[in-house]
């Protein structure tokens, strides 16, 4: 079991930075699990945003690739989304995700949610 909560959501004028971080707590260890960010507009599916394998590797979206950075501090249980050059179509709820290591990143790998925080960029 492993529960996901997420924090540093704001409002921010476009061209800003934002960094959002998802404390993971629960008997296990973050060390085997993926993590990964997504987000949801108003009205709109849920979107990937990148994902962290233990390794260390990454992967980004495109629309946010150059953008953002995810990082992970194992020791502290906890992954960072560092977003820069904030524009208005990145306004949307973000959450944390977490998937088991020799998973792919398939929605559907990740099994642990967090329950988000809103993250709004104004023009």
């Amino acid at each position: 079991q492993v529960q996901l909560v997420e924090s540093g959501g704001g409002s921010v004028e476009a061209g800003g930075s934002l960094r959002l971080s998802c404390a993971a707590s629960g008997r296990t260890f973050i060390s085997m699990y993926g993590m990964g960010w997504f987000r949801q507009a108003p009205g709109k599916e849920r979107d990937f945003v990148a994902d962290i394998h233990s390794s260390g590797d990454t992967y980004y979206a495109d629309s946010v690739k150059g953008r953002f950075t995810i990082s992970r501090d194992n020791a502290k249980s906890t992954v960072y989304l560092q977003m820069n050059s904030l524009k208005p179509e990145d306004t949307a709820v973000y959450y944390c995700a977490a998937r088991p290591v020799f998973s792919t990143r398939s929605y559907n790998s990740y099994n642990y949610w967090g329950q988000g925080t809103q993250v709004t960029v104004s023009s």
